[in-house]
């Protein structure tokens, strides 16, 4: 069974930090690529930072870019979302993503969110 069970999220004032955690079983985590993605109510399930198999090729949105920073530990099975400087416009659901081939063909796996709320 393929477990990501994300945690860390919560209620913060604007400018304050959150770490968000995402524990993956089920697969070879050293072999997949890491995501972060968000959803607000109303709108689209938009990703937010990726991280590369070795712990490179990251990539982040525009919006968080100097902010956020995502991280892997490919021993504890874990990928991290480091948030700072937080924006009300950062409330959203947050989904750790794990994605990776098998014999050519593409498979993803989603956790079940963790909310994170920014308002004064």
């Amino acid at each position: 069974q393929v477990l990501l069970v994300e945690s860390g999220g919560g209620l913060v004032q604007p400018g304050g930090s959150l770490r968000l955690s995402c524990v993956v079983s089920g697969i070879t985590f050293s072999s997949s690529y890491m995501s972060w993605y968000r959803q607000a109510p109303g709108k689209d399930r938009d990703l937010v930072a990726a991280i590369g198999i070795g712990g490179g090729g990251f990539n982040y949105a525009d919006s968080v870019k100097g902010r956020f920073t995502i991280s892997r530990d490919n021993v504890e099975n874990t990928v991290y979302l480091q948030m700072t400087s937080l924006k009300p416009e950062d409330t959203a659901v947050y989904y750790c993503n794990a994605k990776g081939y098998t014999n050519h063909v593409l498979w993803e796996y989603w956790g079940q969110g963790t909310q994170v709320t920014v308002t004064s």
